[in-house]
């Protein structure tokens, strides 16, 4: 996973929504994309992960980024000129629901997150 990564996985999220008239939750769901490949990039060994896209018809998308790394994200709060540790607290922000799966074999996890149209969230606020 490259530095570009993220600006052409936003694209594609962006193609989908649009496609699906959901282009109110781009932003959201855009952002809360970025933070979860930006994890990626700065902490798991090899920056390998695999991306999942689920758009769940007209009500909204599902996004799912699994990685090999045993290490499980922690929403922090951080002092305010520290550089990083707010990506989870802008997904927790954004997206209507997200969480964090492990796998049963140890071998990394998966952090989602779904921006829900009319949602509660600011996903859904537009």
């Amino acid at each position: 996973m490259g530095e570009h990564s993220a600006r052409h996985l936003r694209r594609i999220l962006r193609l989908y929504l649009v496609d699906r008239g959901l282009l109110d939750l781009a932003g959201a769901a855009e952002l809360a994309l970025t933070e979860l490949i930006a994890n990626v990039v700065r902490h798991v060994p090899g920056r390998h992960c695999q991306l999942c896209i689920y758009l769940m018809g007209d009500e909204g998308v599902r996004v799912e980024v699994t990685d090999s790394s045993p290490e499980l994200p922690t929403a922090t709060v951080r002092d305010a000129l520290d550089e990083g540790g707010r990506g989870l607290l802008l997904v927790d922000a954004v997206a209507d629901k997200w969480g964090v799966d492990v796998r049963e074999d140890g071998g990394g996890k998966t952090v989602w997150f779904e921006c829900l149209a009319g949602g509660g969230g600011a996903a859904g606020g537009g």
